[in-house]
Protein backbone atom coordinates (compact mmCIF):
# COMPACT_ATOMS: atom_id res chain seq x y z
CA UNK A 1 0.00 0.00 0.00
CA UNK A 2 1.47 3.43 -0.71
CA UNK A 3 -0.13 6.85 1.04
CA UNK A 4 0.48 8.43 4.08
CA UNK A 5 -1.31 7.02 6.99
CA UNK A 6 -4.65 8.52 8.40
CA UNK A 7 -5.74 8.78 12.23
CA UNK A 8 -9.30 7.29 12.11
CA UNK A 9 -11.67 6.70 15.01
CA UNK A 10 -14.78 4.68 15.29
CA UNK A 11 -17.35 2.91 17.70
CA UNK A 12 -16.71 -0.71 16.96
CA UNK A 13 -19.08 -2.70 19.18
CA UNK A 14 -20.11 0.30 21.78
CA UNK A 15 -16.18 1.33 22.29
CA UNK A 16 -14.62 4.24 20.75
CA UNK A 17 -11.26 2.50 18.79
CA UNK A 18 -8.72 4.51 16.97
CA UNK A 19 -6.13 3.55 15.01
CA UNK A 20 -4.16 4.78 11.60
CA UNK A 21 -5.02 3.57 8.45
CA UNK A 22 -3.56 3.89 4.51
CA UNK A 23 -5.75 5.38 2.23
CA UNK A 24 -7.03 1.87 0.52
CA UNK A 25 -6.91 -0.31 3.59
CA UNK A 26 -10.38 -1.47 3.82
CA UNK A 27 -12.76 -1.57 6.59
CA UNK A 28 -12.06 -5.37 7.34
CA UNK A 29 -8.72 -5.28 6.77
CA UNK A 30 -8.40 -2.49 9.34
CA UNK A 31 -10.56 -4.42 11.47
CA UNK A 32 -8.57 -7.55 11.54
CA UNK A 33 -4.83 -6.18 11.42
CA UNK A 34 -5.56 -2.97 13.64
CA UNK A 35 -7.88 -3.71 16.09
CA UNK A 36 -7.37 -7.85 15.91
CA UNK A 37 -10.97 -8.28 15.65
CA UNK A 38 -11.12 -11.61 13.66
CA UNK A 39 -14.63 -12.21 13.47
CA UNK A 40 -15.35 -10.53 10.41
CA UNK A 41 -13.64 -12.96 7.53
CA UNK A 42 -12.66 -12.37 4.52
CA UNK A 43 -13.62 -14.85 1.48
CA UNK A 44 -13.64 -13.30 -1.87
CA UNK A 45 -12.71 -9.80 -1.61
CA UNK A 46 -15.17 -8.66 -4.17
CA UNK A 47 -18.25 -7.93 -1.57
CA UNK A 48 -19.64 -11.52 -3.30
CA UNK A 49 -20.08 -13.86 -0.37
CA UNK A 50 -20.87 -11.78 2.45
CA UNK A 51 -18.19 -13.13 5.35
CA UNK A 52 -17.21 -9.91 5.68
CA UNK A 53 -20.26 -8.18 6.29
CA UNK A 54 -21.11 -5.72 9.34
CA UNK A 55 -23.28 -3.60 10.76
CA UNK A 56 -22.31 0.24 9.54
CA UNK A 57 -24.17 2.79 11.22
CA UNK A 58 -26.90 0.16 11.28
CA UNK A 59 -26.84 -1.21 7.80
CA UNK A 60 -25.12 -4.30 6.85
CA UNK A 61 -22.18 -3.24 4.48
CA UNK A 62 -19.46 -5.81 2.99
CA UNK A 63 -16.33 -4.45 4.60
CA UNK A 64 -14.05 -5.62 1.61
CA UNK A 65 -15.80 -2.76 0.09
CA UNK A 66 -15.38 0.27 2.41
CA UNK A 67 -12.62 1.86 2.89
CA UNK A 68 -11.52 2.60 6.61
CA UNK A 69 -10.86 6.32 5.92
CA UNK A 70 -14.87 6.20 5.08
CA UNK A 71 -15.72 4.69 8.05
CA UNK A 72 -14.10 7.05 10.43
CA UNK A 73 -16.59 8.82 12.75
CA UNK A 74 -19.00 6.17 12.27
CA UNK A 75 -20.36 3.38 14.66
CA UNK A 76 -19.85 -0.68 13.58
CA UNK A 77 -21.36 -3.74 14.46
CA UNK A 78 -19.13 -6.95 14.14
CA UNK A 79 -19.82 -10.27 15.29
CA UNK A 80 -17.81 -10.07 18.29
CA UNK A 81 -20.26 -7.17 19.48
CA UNK A 82 -23.27 -9.63 19.12
CA UNK A 83 -23.17 -11.20 22.61
CA UNK A 84 -23.25 -9.59 26.26
CA UNK A 85 -20.38 -11.21 27.91
CA UNK A 86 -21.15 -14.70 28.27
CA UNK A 87 -24.90 -14.53 27.17
CA UNK A 88 -25.36 -14.90 23.47
CA UNK A 89 -27.46 -13.36 21.31
CA UNK A 90 -31.05 -14.75 20.20
CA UNK A 91 -29.47 -15.41 16.63
CA UNK A 92 -26.14 -16.73 17.82
CA UNK A 93 -28.19 -19.34 20.26
CA UNK A 94 -30.44 -20.06 17.31
CA UNK A 95 -27.60 -21.21 15.31
CA UNK A 96 -26.28 -23.11 17.57
CA UNK A 97 -29.52 -24.86 18.72
CA UNK A 98 -30.68 -25.27 14.81
CA UNK A 99 -26.99 -26.49 13.91
CA UNK A 100 -26.67 -23.62 11.62
CA UNK A 101 -23.29 -23.29 11.22
CA UNK A 102 -20.56 -26.79 10.22
CA UNK A 103 -17.47 -24.95 9.25
CA UNK A 104 -18.16 -21.44 10.89
CA UNK A 105 -16.58 -19.05 8.32
CA UNK A 106 -19.89 -17.74 6.98
CA UNK A 107 -21.45 -17.61 10.24
CA UNK A 108 -20.42 -13.36 11.36
CA UNK A 109 -21.61 -12.60 7.95
CA UNK A 110 -24.99 -14.58 8.12
CA UNK A 111 -25.52 -13.17 11.87
CA UNK A 112 -25.12 -9.63 10.92
CA UNK A 113 -27.27 -9.40 8.13
CA UNK A 114 -29.96 -10.86 10.07
CA UNK A 115 -29.89 -8.98 12.53
CA UNK A 116 -30.47 -5.88 10.10
CA UNK A 117 -33.18 -7.94 8.68
CA UNK A 118 -35.05 -9.13 11.64
CA UNK A 119 -34.92 -5.48 12.94
CA UNK A 120 -36.79 -4.48 9.46
CA UNK A 121 -39.13 -7.49 9.58
CA UNK A 122 -39.61 -8.90 13.17
CA UNK A 123 -42.53 -12.01 11.64
CA UNK A 124 -40.60 -12.84 8.66
CA UNK A 125 -41.75 -15.85 6.01
CA UNK A 126 -39.38 -18.49 4.89
CA UNK A 127 -39.48 -17.07 1.74
CA UNK A 128 -38.39 -13.58 2.66
CA UNK A 129 -35.83 -15.25 5.04
CA UNK A 130 -34.03 -16.54 1.81
CA UNK A 131 -34.45 -13.79 0.05
CA UNK A 132 -32.46 -11.71 2.84
CA UNK A 133 -29.96 -13.98 3.01
CA UNK A 134 -29.68 -14.39 -0.54
CA UNK A 135 -26.11 -12.42 -0.97
CA UNK A 136 -24.08 -14.70 2.07
CA UNK A 137 -22.96 -17.69 0.55
CA UNK A 138 -22.17 -20.82 2.94
CA UNK A 139 -20.59 -24.02 1.18
CA UNK A 140 -21.48 -26.43 3.67
CA UNK A 141 -25.05 -26.36 5.33
CA UNK A 142 -27.02 -26.15 2.46
CA UNK A 143 -29.05 -23.09 3.84
CA UNK A 144 -32.04 -25.42 5.65
CA UNK A 145 -31.18 -24.73 9.25
CA UNK A 146 -29.74 -21.49 8.77
CA UNK A 147 -33.03 -20.40 7.43
CA UNK A 148 -34.53 -22.57 10.67
CA UNK A 149 -32.16 -20.89 13.06
CA UNK A 150 -33.27 -17.07 11.70
CA UNK A 151 -36.77 -17.93 11.69
CA UNK A 152 -36.36 -19.08 16.19
CA UNK A 153 -34.72 -16.10 16.39
CA UNK A 154 -37.49 -14.31 15.37
CA UNK A 155 -39.90 -16.28 17.32
CA UNK A 156 -37.23 -15.48 20.22
CA UNK A 157 -36.88 -11.76 19.73
CA UNK A 158 -40.25 -11.00 19.28
CA UNK A 159 -41.05 -12.48 22.99
CA UNK A 160 -38.45 -10.13 24.28
CA UNK A 161 -34.94 -10.97 24.74
CA UNK A 162 -32.93 -8.95 26.18
CA UNK A 163 -30.46 -8.61 23.60
CA UNK A 164 -33.08 -7.19 21.01
CA UNK A 165 -31.75 -3.88 20.68
CA UNK A 166 -28.63 -4.67 19.25
CA UNK A 167 -27.20 -2.20 16.70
Amino acid sequence: MSGACRSITLTVNGERRSGSAEPRLTLADFLREELRLTGTHLGCEHGICGACTVLLDGSTVRSCLVLAVQADGAEVLTVEGLAAGEHLHALQQAFWDAHALQCGFCTPGFLLTAVEFLREQSDPSEEEIREAISGNLCRCTGYVNIVRAIRAAADTLAAGSPREGVA
